[in-house]
């Protein structure tokens, strides 16, 4: 008799994880559970979703433009520094020569 079947057999952690779940079955109400497709679109929603819009651009062109100033940097950042190098070269050829 001190044998169970294991199909008899439920834990501990599986019984309170089954009452859980109907607590939170009988808990949440059915207008929850149900999806409406159309969208209540007032006033105030359409011009924050304009000033969103507004603030997404304004941003993408600070990026940009952010952007362009870093190549430009190191474009000239480059540039200076193959100068430097092309007169380095040339000093060091000219106290070579001796001239």
């Amino acid at each position: 008799m001190s044998e169970k079947i294991k199909s008899e057999m439920i834990s501990r952690r599986r019984a309170f994880s089954l009452l859980g779940l109907a607590a939170l079955i009988l808990a949440v109400p059915p207008t929850i559970l149900t999806v409406s497709d159309a969208e209540a679109q007032t006033v105030g929603m359409t011009r924050r979703a304009a000033r969103r819009a507004g603030r997404h651009m304004r941003r993408v062109e600070r990026r940009t433009h952010r952007h362009m100033r870093r190549v430009a940097r190191r474009t000239h950042r480059h540039m200076r520094r193959e100068e430097r190098r092309t007169h380095r070269h040339m000093r060091r050829e000219h106290r070579r020569t001796g001239q």
